[in-house]
């Protein structure tokens, strides 16, 4: 995706005030706590309790699960990026609407090893009409697919970016959020107002 005119910026918008707000959500496992981990510029708030009687098959080595959220805090260019992690589990979804309030845009991480388990996510950031890109999240040993049979799969419109990235990689993940800070300010005719919220 091309970058937004220099009038356009998000530091440009921003004014050097306030900051965004985005939400990370996707399925148990996927590697949200470590995303947030990776990029957040200080040490970043996790709410996690060891694995008891959750289905942990598809994690293999996952001893610990998200009970509330993951909260990180990055500066990205002279902008403050706030990423807000969603818990995975189904029993913690009553708690999403809460964390995703205020929230600009939503980044939706996936397992190409099992979008299924995705499809609740993706239905709930299109149901609250927040704008999102779909992050995959590139597993050793999983398979690479290109982009337009993920959207296929994913059923995504194609405005949606669709990026592959590690989360363990700083830059990889920085990148990732810089796109969708980009997406934003494309879509939006506004762009991004100063106190963080995005305009109609």
């Amino acid at each position: 995706m091309s970058t937004p005119p220099a009038a356009l910026t998000a530091a440009h918008v921003l004014s050097g005030q306030g900051g965004l707000k985005i939400a990370l959500t996707g399925p148990f496992g996927v590697g949200k706590t470590t995303l947030v981990q990776t990029v957040s510029d200080i040490a970043p708030l996790s709410t996690e309790v060891a694995v008891n009687s959750d289905d942990v098959s598809h994690a293999p080595g996952k001893t610990t699960t998200t009970v509330a959220m993951d909260f990180g805090r990055l500066e990205v260019n002279g902008v403050t990026l706030f990423v807000f992690g969603t818990p995975g589990q189904r029993r913690f979804w009553f708690m999403w609407d809460a964390i995703v309030r205020g929230a600009v845009g939503a980044v939706v991480l996936v397992d190409v090893r099992r979008l299924q388990d995705s499809f609740a996510h993706l239905d709930y950031v299109e149901h609250v009409r927040l704008p999102f890109i779909v992050a995959v999240n590139t597993f050793p040993g999983a398979r690479s697919f290109a982009a337009s049979d993920m959207r296929e799969a994913l059923a995504l419109s194609v405005e949606v970016p669709i990026v592959e990235l590690d989360v363990r990689d700083r830059d990889s993940v920085r990148r990732l959020l810089i796109t969708l800070v980009q997406h934003l300010l494309a879509r939006r005719p506004g762009g991004v107002r100063a106190d963080g919220t995005v305009s109609a």
